[in-house]
């Protein structure tokens, strides 16, 4: 797929399908994120993979936002890795230049996908055992639309170009 089609196809999905996407789909989606530029090229991020029932009966838990994907991606930024200058650290913004590119991966793959940040940290941390250093930055839910998943209808509403760019 060219990449003005995935940057203008890709949306967020609000219904999955039980479909399993294959491994390799999920290994380019992976890799987009490895390859995804952080500051001073430290990635300071760690991406876990939840698939088992047991796992995304306990994201579930944690946010009402899963909407049946298969496969959900937990995007952590190490905040002990991440550069840092006085009192500012990247590793929240790295997480998601990281996050960005798996989903853009994700759509040239033919995956649907959604951002999610409506999720209980606390719980999640306590959940997957997360440890101190990780700060989880957002949920990515994978998987094939269901047939009958509702269009995204803010989609297509764009500010126009002139207010949000100014040239000085």
């Amino acid at each position: 797929m060219e990449f003005d089609e995935v940057i203008r196809k890709r949306t967020a999905t609000r219904k999955f399908s039980d479909k399993l996407m294959e491994r390799n789909k999920l290994d380019n989606i992976l890799e987009a994120g490895r390859l995804a530029p952080t500051a001073k090229n430290f990635q300071p991020i760690k991406i876990y993979i939840v698939e088992s029932r047991q796992g995304l009966e306990q994201i579930d838990e944690v946010s009402p936002c899963r909407y049946n994907a298969p496969t959900v991606l937990i995007v952590c930024g190490d905040k002990d890795r991440a550069f840092k200058k006085g009192n500012y650290s990247t590793y929240e913004m790295d997480a998601c230049i990281v996050a960005t590119h798996m989903m853009l991966e994700a759509t040239n793959q033919g995956i649907d996908n959604i951002w999610i940040e409506y999720f209980d940290k606390e719980l999640l941390i306590e959940k997957f055992y997360i440890p101190e250093n990780l700060e989880p930055i957002c949920l990515i839910p994978l998987g094939y639309k269901a047939e009958d998943c509702p269009a995204n209808s803010l989609h297509e509403v764009r500010k126009d170009i002139s207010e949000i760019v100014e040239y000085k």
